[in-house]
């Protein structure tokens, strides 16, 4: 008898083994369809993105083995003239095979300028050297005396490159290999990643300030009210971006409605302008973002128990004291996420500043848009992309410590 039972119970344990193992592997089997998904068309695009950041491939493609030998000298003074030979000859080669213009872009991109030198000195190269190759590439532009150049086409020559990154960050490299600023006139991207951080976090304000008020309302209304409310604020979604923009153009340009009203009230003496500046950005990126921000708050503030409230109340605690007690600390992983989805949502945003932002209003996906469709300088938009990449993975980092983990507590 006691064999039967142990039989049975271990014919239990795999039967329900087995069971486990099938749940384990339908639920794989369902799962694999969006991981696969978030693989190809999520992850795949961000590993190349980056890796465009960096990659460093147009002499090597052009010039083999001029690479090669610029990655073996030392950089130290001007380079042995067994180098500068193979650099002009393979220079001229490159030009007939018009693979010239592809190092020169590379170049360029490093400093304004070496793009018309490498391809009118490979226009001009003879078949045999004036003397030295150096002496016959400075006889052609006396540029090629200078370290600078040199120095870039030892930077090109390497299998992956920092100069896109740094410049992201107003950095460049020197003709020693040193990590500097660059000159005061050409830093502009600190600016303008500050600038993106300054728009996009008064734009959260902004619509924390408008949402919250709109999300208590409708958490506090009964069902048959609040979901037509709830409807309306899901409406701007059902309107495409681009249409909902060109509507803040009409309705903020100086003969545009709210000026008219303004001027009719009695409230302005004459129009001001309200678009194509930095209070036309923040108007309508607080409209089109604001049901970010109530979405996450309402759908936190509909689960706290309103007995909490009461009873604080009960106590003797003031309405304020209340709120401000036991609410808000409550609904404070809804204002974190909330906050969290409008400002990474604000950093990238590009059509809303685009149209009615003026030239010192750009954020900078304006910059990545224009680094790839306009100069198609790829490792830029990379560069930049990779920054806005690194400050949302910081936010997510911030959120899980404050909200996500350690949870907010006022009070």
């Amino acid at each position: 008898m006691t064999a039967a039972v142990a039989t049975a119970a271990l014919d239990l344990r795999r039967a329900l083994r087995r069971a486990e193992r099938r749940k384990t592997l339908g639920g794989l089997a369902l799962a694999l369809p969006l991981t696969a998904f978030l693989l190809v068309f999520f992850l795949l695009p961000i590993l190349g993105m980056l890796g465009k950041a960096v990659e460093n491939h147009e002499l090597a493609t052009a010039m083999p083995r001029s690479a090669e030998v610029l990655r073996s000298w030392r950089g130290l003074g001007p380079p042995p003239e067994e180098v500068v030979a193979i650099v002009a000859t393979e220079l001229k080669e490159a030009h007939a095979r018009r693979q010239s213009a592809l190092v020169a872009q590379r170049l360029n991109r490093e400093q304004a300028g070496w793009r018309n030198l490498i391809l009118s000195t490979a226009r001009r190269l003879p078949e045999a050297p004036n003397g030295t190759w150096l002496r016959t590439l400075v006889e052609l532009d006396p540029a090629w005396g200078e370290p600078a150049i040199w120095a870039g086409l030892r930077r090109a020559a390497q299998p992956w490159t920092d100069i896109f990154l740094l410049a992201a960050v107003d950095l460049t490299r020197d003709d020693h290999d040193s990590i500097v600023k660059v000159p005061e006139e050409q830093a502009i991207y600190l600016d303008i990643l500050g600038r993106t951080f300054w728009i996009s976090g008064l734009v959260t304000l902004f619509c924390l300030i408008l949402g919250y008020p709109l999300a208590y309302l409708l958490a506090s209304l009964p069902e048959r009210w609040a979901n037509p409310l709830l409807i309306l604020v899901l409406l701007p979604f059902w309107t495409s971006l681009l249409v909902r923009t060109a509507a803040w153009i009409v309705l903020l340009q100086r003969e545009g409605v709210i000026n008219d009203f303004l001027v009719r009230a009695g409230l302005l003496t004459e129009p001001v302008a309200l678009v194509f500046n930095r209070t036309g950005v923040l108007v309508a990126m607080t409209h089109v973002l604001l049901p970010f921000m109530v979405l996450p708050l309402y759908s936190v503030m509909r689960g706290i128990p309103l007995s909490r409230t009461r009873a604080a109340l009960s106590l003797g605690a003031t309405p304020f004291a209340a709120f401000r007690r036991v609410y808000l600390p409550l609904s404070m992983p809804g204002v974190g996420a909330g906050c969290l989805l409008v400002f990474i949502l604000a950093l990238g945003y590009y059509i809303t500043p685009a149209l009615v932002g003026g030239a010192a209003d750009q954020m900078i996906s304006y910059f990545v848009a224009f680094f790839t469709l306009q100069t198609a300088n790829w490792g830029m938009a990379a560069s930049l992309a990779t920054l806005l990449l690194l400050a949302t993975l910081l936010l997510y980092w911030v959120y899980a410590r404050l909200v996500g983990i350690d949870r907010l507590r006022l009070g």
